[in-house]
């Protein structure tokens, strides 16, 4: 059976966590989209690994699968997969052949393309995601079956370096080097194509998993990024390139949409909410200077700047790729009605609810209000998105426990008042809570139902 592990909000919910939890009873672990913009923590055995790219799985020695619908920089998966090396570990990781590869030009013309937008610009983390899936929807692109084959690369190079090229020299003024030479390019490539054929890499991926699941293997689905940063269903235009939600395992990994659909779908949650980058967040808590809306200081913005400041660092919110604080905000309920509808979720995983222990209230963006209406779900627009206005529920807080303890004796043995909340979120979103995390570890997660029994 197939097991889709999604983000619920605005990505860095806890999924690689997650899927660690989950991933012994998984065979195959595959991406189905995203590059190494997405970064995700892993711990095992007492070592923390940060993945851009190579799927968590690969760190408990599962089969790793990067899908079709994934954009692959070489350089990073070889690069993460030599270090894995260097710890002792032998990752199997699979790249999909119809997958599309992230080039140097790409890499420099997101940050060009970032830097003009001004405004609009979406807070990417500038390593050529977005520019690559332009490509792939302009029938540009270069794919990673592409450097298996020397003609066909160079016909693929040859086609798409000097309009990139151009668009570098003559609408944004710049000088290009050698990430905009053909034959530079082209060496790059083959080297890249050469590893990857002698050690036996590429795969057909929907072909591939179709078959581990007919030999009875067990593959998990692994998203990145949350669902409101999903292209068609996010905060547009401050999202990503693709489709995090759970309709793009099926799309970005080659399976059908029946096999994906008779499994189980896990929604992760935050506790709280955090986000890189621009755009509205009604639930928002003061936070970096630059990044949040302006606050009425005789409001209490001292205290929310002080409270944002806390959530932050108890909870680590800082980027695992780029560094970047994160903003925060209370859990805002409204994102995951339009998650659980997007997605279907079968089960939910709520991460750092141990973050919030020791606050005496904890609150929840239970609906907005929007233009003298209450609405309990995401409206269309992002524009109209930021014309929302919280309404706020309180909860009463909970105390710092032994959290270890917490997670070996079970779900009952969570604080009274921190199941209350979690027991609202459940019924609000009319499903079950799987996990609860209650630590960074793999072992401080409170494991309620394994969705593979």
């Amino acid at each position: 059976m197939t097991v889709t592990i999604v983000g619920s909000q605005l990505g860095d919910e806890g999924k690689g966590g997650v899927v660690d939890i989950y991933g012994d009873a998984a065979d195959v672990v595959a991406r189905y989209q995203g590059g190494d913009n997405a970064g995700h923590t892993v711990v095992h055995d007492g070592d923390k690994y940060k993945l851009s790219l190579v799927p968590s799985g690969a760190v408990r020695g599962k089969t790793g699968v990067l899908g079709n619908g994934c954009v692959v920089n070489p350089e990073t998966l070889f690069d993460e997969i030599d270090a894995l090396r260097e710890r002792g570990l032998d990752p199997d990781v699979r790249v999909a052949e119809r997958a599309h590869v992230i080039l140097p030009y790409h890499r420099l013309l997101d940050g060009i393309e970032e830097s003009e937008k001004e405004d609009l610009a979406a807070g990417t983390t500038k390593r050529g995601i977005g520019p690559t899936y332009e490509d792939k929807a302009g029938r540009r692109g270069v794919r990673v079956g592409d450097l298996l084959d020397p003609d066909v690369l160079r016909e693929r190079l040859e086609y798409v370096v000097p309009q990139k090229k151009a668009l570098a020299e003559e609408v944004f003024g710049k000088e290009t080097g050698a990430e905009f030479d053909v034959d530079h390019l082209y060496d790059h490539c083959r080297e890249y194509g050469e590893r990857l054929a002698e050690e036996g890499m590429t795969v057909d991926c929907g072909t591939f998993l179709q078959g581990r699941i007919d030999a009875g293997d067990n593959v998990m689905l692994e998203g990145a990024q949350g669902t409101s940063l999903d292209i068609d269903h996010g905060v547009y235009p401050y999202v990503t390139s693709s489709n995090p939600t759970a309709g793009g395992a099926t799309v970005g990994t080659g399976l059908g949409p029946t096999v994906v659909g008779r499994g189980e779908v896990i929604g992760i949650v935050k506790a709280y909410l955090s986000r890189v980058g621009t755009g509205p967040l009604p639930t928002e808590l003061g936070g970096v200077e630059g990044q949040t809306p302006d606050y009425d200081p005789e409001a209490g913005a001292g205290d929310e700047e002080e409270l944002a400041t806390y959530i932050r660092d108890e909870g680590g919110e800082y980027g695992t790729v780029t560094g970047r604080p994160r903003r925060v905000g209370w859990l805002d309920m409204p994102m995951l009605r339009h998650a659980a509808r997007a997605n279907g979720f079968t089960g939910l995983a709520v991460n750092h609810v141990d973050v919030l222990a020791g606050l005496d209230e904890v609150k929840v963006g239970h609906s907005y209000e929007f233009d003298g209406d209450e609405i309990v779900t995401m409206p269309p627009t992002t524009e109209q998105w930021g014309r929302c206005k919280a309404t706020f529920e309180t909860f009463d807080g909970w105390p710092e426990v032994d959290w270890a303890d917490v997670a070996a004796d079970g779900y009952d043995a969570i604080p009274e008042n921190a199941r209350t909340y979690l027991e609202y979120i459940a019924d609000e979103l009319d499903t079950p809570i799987y996990c609860v995390g209650v630590g960074p570890g793999r072992e401080e997660t409170v494991v309620v139902e394994n969705p593979y029994e």
